[in-house]
């Protein structure tokens, strides 16, 4: 299975566990600290900032839900914690959202010959993700996103 498609399947499952507790699933990532790994979430909430006790919360009730699922790795360290300034954008409504912020989009195939982009969001339509880089408009489909940020 590949990371897209384990990303979208615990997403999934997990997202209706953050909402019960009042948050927002920003981004699920796979990564590793050390040599162990790791199953990173962000969490933010509409109404005020995420604080560690928030994680705390959230990261309970995930592993609970987590220690019923089969995982690729027998063992993964979770983290629970907040975006950050340099937020995750993935979902459709973010791209609407942030529409005029600073971000960085990375495809996983190139779009004009490149991968990598750093502009000014102007939206997303029909599914197209609209970012212009020095006066120029790129079109980026959202299912060739590999990573999108905001930078501030």
């Amino acid at each position: 299975m590949s990371t897209k498609e384990r990303i979208h399947n615990l997403w999934m499952l997990l997202e209706p566990y953050v909402v019960e507790q009042g948050f927002e699933l920003i981004e699920l990532e796979f990564g590793t600290c050390g040599r162990s790994p790791v199953l990173r979430v962000f969490i933010e909430s509409p109404e005020r900032p995420v604080t560690l006790d928030d994680c705390t919360t959230v990261s309970r009730v995930l592993s609970n839900v987590l220690d019923t699922v089969e995982m690729e790795e027998t063992s993964y360290m979770l983290e629970v914690s907040s975006p950050g300034f340099d937020r995750p954008i993935r979902r459709e409504k973010d791209f609407v959202r942030f529409s005029g912020e600073s971000v960085r989009i990375q495809t996983d195939m190139p779009v004009n010959g490149r991968k990598n982009f750093k502009g000014i969001l102007q939206g997303i339509e029909n599914g197209m993700i609209l970012v212009n880089v020095n006066g120029e408009l790129f079109q980026v489909h959202i299912e060739n996103l590999r990573h999108a940020n905001l930078i501030r």
